[in-house]
């Protein structure tokens, strides 16, 4: 089937390696004018991470990735209130564990597909109507197309789920939280491998050094909902005001945003729907489920979606209509799992007190006790999900 995929990052591009490896014909249409790289760090793992291995890109993710060495949390003052050995995680994982940007799992996995799938860049999906035989599609800079099949793996903000299902307020499930990121050259001090972090209630600021002398730096604080996520200047504003009185490095920090261009800044939400399929049409990925930042496993649950939308295609012989259905049986109940813990989490990231910040670094100080590190992450970081195999 020819298939439209909206959406050119993990989710869309993880889709398209596994249509076209099952014979079909993939076309990937992203709004950026290029393929987006870099992003926020994140860590990756699971059923994601053995996906990954089955598609062939362990060496490239490996290669990107940064082999973390510590979670580190300091006060007003610098002084270090707790901290983490990661290997504690990668014990818990079997090893099979990473920390890299977005940008960077989304181009591994772009690497397998990128000469045998077409990439339309600059566009977006502007109207989609149904008819028997298939979907015709309207772009905003583009002819229209026609296709069997539109996939809408674009993402929190998901145009194709506009203009399926309707607007985002119908599915949106604010969380309370604003999260921004962005990258500066020539930040110091330096703590390779090391997450560093530091709270105030309901606040918390992280550094992370990256290769080529740069430095990933990521806010969460909780707000009221915030109204326009795009103004760069009113964003930057907003940053400067939360974290204006909050120690540590934070006056360097905001005097590095000054330069800074190509900023992150957004709601922490979650998207429910009681169906993510209308016809032709399926959702999968942030656009369909988002779990949230704070759910920690996004793109590997992104990863896995992908492998069992294709799988259940082969399956079903590409009955779409009947693949759809046992997609959606298979995954939904692990997709809304990772929901509820997402939203338990947000007292780790944020506190709202002093008390819950001492509290938080007290259970963090626990785990360099391994029988209990041990116990507490398997608990945690195993997926508790039987990953389908199929013969793609």
């Amino acid at each position: 089937m020819k298939i439209a995929i909206s959406g050119a990052g993990v989710a869309g591009v993880a889709l398209a390696h596994w249509l076209h490896r099952t014979g079909h014909t993939p076309t990937l249409i992203e709004r950026a004018p290029q393929f987006r790289t870099g992003g926020y760090v994140i860590d990756f793992w699971g059923l994601g991470y053995r996906v990954a291995e089955r598609m062939g890109i362990e060496t490239a993710i490996r290669d990107a990735g940064y082999p973390m060495r510590e979670l580190r949390l300091v006060d007003h003052e610098g002084r270090i209130g707790a901290s983490v050995d990661v290997d504690a995680i990668r014990r818990a994982t079997d090893g099979k564990y990473t920390s890299l940007t977005r940008g960077d799992l989304a181009a591994a996995i772009y690497g397998t597909i990128k000469d045998d799938v077409e990439t339309i860049f600059g566009t977006s999906i502007t109207a989609i109507e149904e008819h028997p035989h298939g979907v015709q599609v309207e772009f905003d800079t583009t002819p229209e197309r026609e296709f069997d099949l539109v996939i809408g793996a674009d993402g929190l903000h998901s145009a194709v789920r506009d203009l399926t299902f309707g607007p985002e307020s119908r599915f949106e499930h604010y969380l309370g939280c604003v999260v921004a990121a962005f990258v500066v050259d020539g930040y110091a001090p330096r703590d390779e491998l090391i997450y560093v972090t530091h709270n105030l209630p309901g606040r918390q600021v992280g550094r992370f050094s990256l290769r080529g002398n740069r430095t990933l730096f990521l806010f969460v604080f909780r707000s009221e909902r915030i109204s326009d996520v795009g103004d760069v200047t009113a964003a930057k504003a907003r940053l400067r005001r939360e974290f204006a009185d909050a120690g540590w490095e934070c006056p360097q920090i905001l005097a590095a945003l000054d330069d800074v261009d190509d900023l992150y800044f957004d709601v922490v939400s979650q998207i429910k729907m009681d169906r993510w399929s209308r016809g032709r049409i399926l959702l999968t990925g942030d656009a369909a489920a988002c779990v949230s930042l704070l759910a920690g496993e996004g793109t590997g649950l992104a990863i896995t979606e992908s492998y069992v939308l294709a799988g259940e295609l082969a399956r079903a012989n590409n009955d779409y209509r009947g693949a759809f259905d046992a997609y959606e049986a298979r995954i939904r109940d692990l997709i809304e799992d990772k929901q509820v813990g997402a939203r338990k989490f947000i007292s780790f990231f944020t506190p709202r007190t002093r008390l819950g910040i001492r509290t938080r670094n007290a259970a963090m100080r626990a785990l360099k006790i391994r029988p209990v590190a041990d116990l507490l992450l398997a608990h945690t970081l195993v997926d508790h999900f039987e990953l389908p195999y199929y013969t793609i």
